[in-house]
């Protein structure tokens, strides 16, 4: 029930971010518009071509009673057109955020700046990320559309098929629409595909309680375009409780006087360096005759007053003038 609580809150928490943050709002609105502009020429070529589709889909009724022959094609073309509607509405998240890539990129990254601890993304080109894009996409399609023959299947079942597998519909749809909204965000922090997978299983009730609302939300006409700039918000917010970043710690640095790595080494005076080019580096006293025996020739350095025979005899004391006799 934290989970469910918890990806409720994110849910919310993104469009209060795109609430506060107008610029990112109408920035990540762009692919949506471009997306639904795309699907509403493609409906309307398809309701002006559904009774060309039917009528070539059934040669058999050509010499049918009109009245039949109308039943059966309307029948046919109306179904060609719901199913067209189905398909637009199961694939216009994955088309939007294919199409949307560049723009949803920014906006995750914003979201994680804005938020702090933001991942440094891989160093990938916008072609490379387009095509892992569209594989991710067609990965969560096929599944999805596995879910869905079978739970169309299990509708047939009495009872069951109006009461369970609705809620099961449901409970699919928004596990896969959260898988498809926070591969932008986990794709920044370089997870693969099985492994946001794997992430989500983990956490059933975080991908729950934010992508069923969600899908709630989308069956409303236009809700899809206003809405999807905070769904992707909210889907990054989520990714970064599944991929916390870790922080690198910051170098400590020495508690000695500020500046100190600045200063160049000094040199040790106690210990002689010999310069290049000296020709008494490595023995000052090498080409000095008078190293060995300093001043030898100097009798008096070696021996004071040695050559003076009255060195050592007294002198007389000098007459003091004022001293009588």
């Amino acid at each position: 029930m934290r989970d469910l609580a918890a990806g409720m809150g994110y849910l919310a928490k993104g469009q209060k971010w795109v609430a506060r943050h107008g610029r990112w709002w109408a920035f990540g609105m762009i692919p949506a518009l471009i997306t639904l502009a795309g699907y509403a020429v493609a409906l309307f070529f398809l309701v002006g071509w559904s009774e060309d589709l039917a009528a070539w889909a059934t040669p058999f009724a050509d010499h049918w009673a009109s009245f039949w022959q109308d039943l059966l094609r309307t029948t046919l073309a109306a179904l060609v057109f719901v199913g067209g509607l189905l398909l637009s509405v199961l694939t216009f998240t994955a088309v939007t955020l294919l199409v949307g890539q560049p723009f949803y990129e920014e906006l995750c990254e914003k979201v994680d700046e804005t938020e702090g601890g933001a991942p440094t993304p891989p160093d990938v080109p916008l072609w490379r990320e387009l095509v892992v894009a569209a594989r991710d996409s067609l990965f969560v399609l096929v599944r999805a559309g596995g879910f869905g023959v079978l739970l169309f299947a299990a509708g047939f079942i009495p009872v069951v098929g109006q009461t369970v597998v609705p809620v099961l519909g449901f409970l699919v749809s928004g596990f896969f629409l959260t898988l498809e909204l926070t591969s932008v965000g986990l794709q920044r922090r370089g997870v693969p595909q099985r492994e946001r997978l794997r992430l989500l299983r983990g956490r059933l009730g975080l991908a729950f309680g934010f992508g069923v609302p969600l899908v709630l939300m989308f069956l409303v006409p236009l809700v899809t375009v206003v809405a999807m700039p905070g769904a992707v918000a909210g889907a990054t917010l989520l990714a970064r409780d599944l991929v916390p970043v870790e922080e690198e710690p910051e170098e400590e640095e020495d508690e000695g006087a500020p500046g100190t790595a600045d200063v160049p080494e000094l040199p040790e005076y106690g210990v002689q360096r010999p310069v290049a080019g000296n020709p008494y580096a490595s023995d000052p006293y090498a080409s000095d005759p008078y190293a060995k025996t300093p001043h030898v020739s100097a009798p008096h350095v070696s021996a004071p007053y040695a050559s003076d025979p009255y060195a050592g005899a007294p002198q007389p004391a000098e007459p003091n003038p004022y001293r009588s006799a």
